[in-house]
């Protein structure tokens, strides 16, 4: 018979192992630009200035999902893409995760969020059956 001390290791070792890998698939999913990301969009994520763009996308359907840090209690959207079928959608949570913004990206133009928690935001671009040319900026407003 086997000792129930070398039962128990081996349980622990097994469990931890599949705590280690569903982690890593949670963060698989979480990553925006990781493998299975049907573009790769420039980005810039700096305090106060994020920037999304990404030139002749073709049939997209993926979420973007970015923590950026807002030291301020609004931000200024500036909506510049070209969209020739699909949608695009963009939402922004505070650093509470209260909705500060959303809009189709069809919308072009400057738009200020609704106030929000300074800290860090969530930005969050949707794209479904996409084409077309993405670009939007958003800062400490």
């Amino acid at each position: 018979m086997e000792d129930p001390i070398m039962i128990a290791s081996r349980v622990s070792r097994v469990a931890a192992g599949f705590v280690l890998v569903t982690m890593a698939v949670l963060s698989a999913c979480g990553s925006s630009t990781g493998p299975g990301a049907p573009f790769r969009p420039q980005i810039t994520n700096e305090p106060d200035n994020f920037q999304f763009q990404a030139n002749n996308v073709t049939r997209a359907t993926w979420t973007f999902t970015y923590t950026w840090s807002n030291s301020g209690i609004r931000a200024s959207v500036d909506q510049t893409s070209a969209i020739t079928a699909g949608t695009a959608t963009m939402t922004i949570l505070d650093a509470g995760r209260t909705q500060v913004y959303a809009n189709d990206l069809k919308a072009n133009g400057t738009f200020i969020t609704s106030a929000g928690a300074i800290g860090s935001w969530t930005i969050k671009i949707v794209f479904t059956n996409f084409f077309g040319t993405p670009n939007v900026r958003v800062q400490k407003a």
